[in-house]
C-alpha cells in the first residue's frame, strides 16, 4: 500500500501532469491536429485534451511518467472507463459536425517519443 501524498507532493504532479500535456497538445498539432480544449471538467471527471481533424474528435487521456518502464502501468480499464464516462457527458458538445468521435491515450516520457494509442476505449461502439 502507499502512503498518501502530501500537500507538495500533489502540486509537483499536478504540475509534471500539466507539462505533459502541453507537450502532448504540442506533439498533436505537429501531427495535423487542432487543440480545442484541455483540462475539461465534467460530472464523470476530467477530459485532458479534445482534438479535432477532418471526420473525428479524439478525447485524449495523457499519462507522463518518470521513468518509461513505469508507462505500462499507466492506463488501464478502469481509468479508461473513467474517462469514457466523462466524454459520455461532452462529447456532443464537441462533436457537432457529424463526426466520428473516440478516445485515445498518449504516454510520454523523458528522452523518449510520445506513444499515441489510438481508440484506446470504445465507449459508443
Amino acid at each position: 500500500m502507499t502512503s498518501p501524498r502530501t500537500p507538495e507532493q500533489r502540486h509537483e504532479a499536478d504540475s509534471r501532469g500539466r507539462e505533459g500535456e502541453a507537450e502532448a497538445a504540442m506533439w498533436l498539432a505537429h501531427q495535423g491536429w487542432r487543440i480545442v480544449a484541455e483540462r475539461v471538467k465534467t460530472r464523470a471527471g476530467e477530459i485532458d485534451l479534445i482534438a479535432k481533424r477532418t471526420g473525428l474528435v479524439a478525447f485524449v487521456e495523457v499519462k507522463w511518467r518518470t521513468r518509461t518502464a513505469a508507462l505500462a502501468d499507466a492506463i488501464d480499464e478502469r481509468r479508461l472507463a473513467r474517462v469514457a464516462a466523462a466524454v459520455e457527458c461532452v462529447w456532443q458538445d464537441y462533436a457537432t459536425d457529424g463526426e466520428d468521435i473516440r478516445i485515445d491515450v498518449i504516454l510520454l516520457a523523458p528522452g523518449r517519443k510520445p506513444t499515441h494509442i489510438e481508440n484506446a476505449w470504445m465507449p459508443f461502439g
